[in-house]
């Protein structure tokens, strides 16, 4: 588009969901995703969600693990995005399994760089959200914040939401009325820093 800079090309987000609840199952974690998604909305950021547990992602390290390996494709998603937005529920005090294969399968883009000799997601921005009725949030937000990191991705200020209902109970994030102020002001705040750090990195590489 004539005029357009890095500063002010539109932006895209991608939703990883790691709930481990098959579609069309209701999810706290897709809700949460799409409360992030539409935040990013009002920061010029367009966004799609796409909910793990509806594909095959085989175990392992590397790009491609074949016999029907469905990493692949959502991994060309994750390079075309600004933004990766990764959900994940709360579930004995860890992240979801599926959560933590993603963690496994984007390690294998340490060996994927530039010609510049950068990883391939290096300026690209990350983000977390976790839900669950236990502890384990703040453990989980590091857990994933140091493996996002470590091959590649920055991490914004403020850069994860959650919210953990009362323990050794049965209301979930979905079964709210109405989301908590909290939340939904951490959401907002997510988002914005999100969208800020991305434009700054497009105009500005490392």
């Amino acid at each position: 588009m004539q005029g357009m800079t890095d500063r002010t090309r539109p932006l895209s987000a991608l939703a990883l969901v790691c709930t481990l609840k098959p579609s069309p199952a209701e999810s706290s974690s897709q809700l949460l995703a799409t409360q992030l998604l539409d935040e990013l909305t009002t920061h010029g950021v367009t966004g799609t969600a796409v909910r793990l547990a509806d594909y095959d992602i085989k175990p392992g390290v590397s790009l491609d693990e074949g016999d029907g390996d469905q990493w692949p494709q959502i991994r060309q998603q994750v390079i075309a995005s600004d933004i990766l937005v990764i959900v994940t529920p709360t579930w004995m005090g860890h992240l979801s399994s599926i959560a933590q294969r993603v963690l496994e399968r984007l390690d294998a883009e340490l060996s994927e760089t530039d010609a510049d000799g950068r990883p391939l997601v290096e300026g690209k921005v990350a983000v977390v959200g976790v839900v669950g009725n236990e502890d384990g949030a703040h453990a989980i937000i590091a857990d994933l914040f140091q493996g996002l990191n470590d091959v590649g991705f920055s991490i914004p200020s403020q850069g994860a939401t959650y919210w953990n209902g009362e323990a050794m109970q049965t209301v979930d994030y979905k079964d709210l009325d109405e989301t908590p102020e909290s939340t939904a002001s951490t959401n907002a705040s997510v988002a914005k820093n999100a969208a800020h750090l991305a434009r700054l990195l497009a105009s500005t590489p490392y």
